[in-house]
């Protein structure tokens, strides 16, 4: 018997001064059997960071042909795609290929060593390369809830993420963009 995946819920209030965006959300996500609440935090908290109407969480490890996160138009084009982790250069290649904004967020600790072996030709491709603070995203995975609230202020670099469990400050590196 396959295992199931574990359904967190998360009610986010969002403050992102950056974009002067104010927002609150509703989200549900599907831990899945094989995936670390280290990362499933690193795609709420891209999803915070790249907020926007449309903005919905994919199959994820459940399927290769789709991202963690995408924007699509009415004629199901997609419009913005975002990957969490660290994607081969193939990978990237083919989500440039599938739509015209392609966004990736390394955060774990093979994030140096990923982009040492890649930033030398990520410049090819039309993709914005970020990096989240590992430690502090590890922290913060250590107070994780199935049912919580948060609220996210995102200024600068800095998301500043408090729940009733604790304060966190995660830095957002750009590593590589195109804009």
């Amino acid at each position: 018997m396959a295992l199931k995946p574990t359904i967190y819920k998360f009610r986010i209030s969002l403050s992102d001064t950056n974009r002067d965006i104010y927002d609150s959300a509703q989200l549900t996500i599907a831990l899945h059997p094989s995936e670390t609440v280290e990362r499933m935090m690193a795609r709420v908290l891209a999803f915070c960071i790249k907020h926007q109407p449309g903005l919905t969480f994919t199959k994820g490890l459940s399927s290769t042909e789709e991202p963690d996160l995408w924007v699509k138009s009415l004629d199901d084009q997609i419009l913005h795609w975002i990957e969490i982790g660290e994607p081969s250069l193939d990978r990237i290649k083919k989500a440039t290929r599938l739509s015209p904004i392609v966004d990736v967020f390394s955060f774990n600790t093979k994030s140096d060593v990923w982009w040492e072996q890649i930033k030398n030709k990520a410049h090819q491709y039309n993709a914005n390369v970020y990096r989240l603070d590992w430690e502090a995203i590890s922290a913060l995975s250590q107070v994780v809830e199935r049912g919580m609230d948060l609220s996210v202020m995102i200024t600068g670099e800095s998301l500043f993420v408090d729940c009733s469990q604790g304060s966190f400050e995660i830095h957002l590196e750009t590593l590589y963009s195109n804009e």
